[in-house]
C-alpha cells in the first residue's frame, strides 16, 4: 500500500465509520429484529424466522398502507413540481432582488413540520375558522381533514408548499443555465410562450427536473409527520402510509419485530420503485439529448 493509498483511506475513514455506525449497524440489528417477536420490553426474546415477513406479505392493513403511500405519490410529486416550477419561473423573470425573493420561498423549508401541521390543523379542523366562514357565508360544508379524498389533497399541498421552495432553488439554476439566445430564435420564428416552455425550457432543464423528480419521490415514500399530525392515519386509513402503519405496529401494538419487517420491506419496494422512475427519467432524458 503506497502513500497515496493510506492519505485516501485516512481521510475516507471518518465516512466509513459514520456509515458503519450509524447505518450498516442500525441495519443489522432491525433485521435480526425482524426475525424474533420481541416487543424491545419483554426480557425474552423468541427467534421466530421469516414468520413476520410472512405475516406482513399477507396482511391487508400493509398492502393498504402501500397504496396509499402510492397515492401520495401520484398526488404529491406533480403538484410539488407546478408549484416549484411556478415559483422558478416567476422569480427567474424578476429583474432584481432573485435572490431575496427566493429566501422568501425557501424558509417554509426550514420550517418544523410539526409546527406547519399544527397551524393547518388549526385552521382545517372542522370547527376552525375557514370552515365556520364556508358554513356560515357560503354554505359549504366540508371537513377538509375528514373526508378521505380532500385529507390526500391537504397532506399533500402542505408538504408541496413547504418543500416547494427547496426545489424551487433547483429548478432556477437549471433555468440560468438555458442560454437565452435559444429563446430570441424561436421567438423570432413565432414560437408562443407555452411553445418555448414544452419545447425548450422543459427538455434543456432535464437535470434540475430529474433531481427534483427524485427527491419527491423519496419525501412520498417517507411521509409520516404530516400524517401523524393532521390525520392520525384517517379518515377509514385514508392516509395511513406506510410509515404510520411501522409506528403503529412498532409502539401501538408493540409488535417492533413485525414492524422492523414492515420497515425493511418497505425500503425494498422504495429503493425499486426510485430505481424505476430514475431509469424511465434517464429515457426520456435520452430522446432529449442527455446522456
Amino acid at each position: 500500500m503506497n502513500k497515496n493509498t493510506k492519505l485516501g483511506w485516512l481521510f475516507t475513514s471518518p465516512y466509513l465509520i459514520f456509515t458503519v455506525i450509524f447505518f450498516l449497524l442500525p441495519l443489522l440489528w432491525s433485521f435480526w429484529l425482524a426475525l424474533t417477536s420481541w416487543n424491545m420490553i419483554s426480557p425474552t426474546v423468541e427467534f421466530v424466522g421469516f414468520k413476520n415477513f410472512i405475516d406482513a406479505f399477507h396482511s391487508p392493513a400493509i398492502r393498504a398502507a402501500f397504496v396509499v403511500t402510492y397515492k401520495f405519490l401520484l398526488v404529491f410529486v406533480p403538484m410539488a413540481f407546478i408549484l416549484s416550477m411556478t415559483i422558478a419561473l416567476q422569480v427567474n423573470s424578476l429583474p432584481k432582488f432573485k435572490g431575496l425573493y427566493m429566501v422568501a420561498f425557501f424558509l417554509p423549508y426550514l420550517s418544523s413540520g410539526v409546527v406547519t401541521s399544527l397551524i393547518v390543523k388549526g385552521l382545517l379542523s372542522y370547527n376552525g375558522p375557514f370552515n365556520t366562514f364556508l358554513r356560515t357565508r357560503m354554505g359549504w360544508d366540508i371537513d377538509w381533514l375528514g373526508n378521505p379524498q380532500t385529507s390526500i389533497f391537504i397532506v399533500s399541498l402542505m408538504i408541496a408548499w413547504k418543500m416547494s421552495g427547496y426545489y424551487g432553488l433547483i429548478l432556477i439554476s437549471g433555468l440560468g443555465n438555458i442560454n437565452k439566445e435559444v429563446y430570441e430564435a424561436a421567438a423570432i420564428d413565432g414560437a408562443s410562450a407555452w411553445t418555448r416552455f414544452w419545447k425548450i425550457t422543459f427538455p434543456m432543464l432535464y437535470p434540475a427536473f430529474f433531481t427534483v423528480t427524485v427527491l419527491a419521490v423519496g419525501i412520498s415514500f417517507g411521509i409520516f409527520t404530516e400524517v401523524y399530525q393532521l390525520t392520525g392515519g384517517g379518515p377509514n386509513f385514508a392516509t395511513n402510509t406506510w410509515q404510520m402503519e411501522i409506528y403503529n405496529q412498532a409502539f401501538v401494538n408493540l409488535r417492533s419485530g413485525y414492524a422492523s419487517a414492515v420497515a425493511l420491506m418497505a425500503s425494498v419496494v422504495t429503493f425499486a420503485s426510485i430505481g424505476v422512475i430514475r431509469k424511465l427519467l434517464e429515457k426520456w432524458g435520452e430522446k432529449n439529448g442527455w446522456s
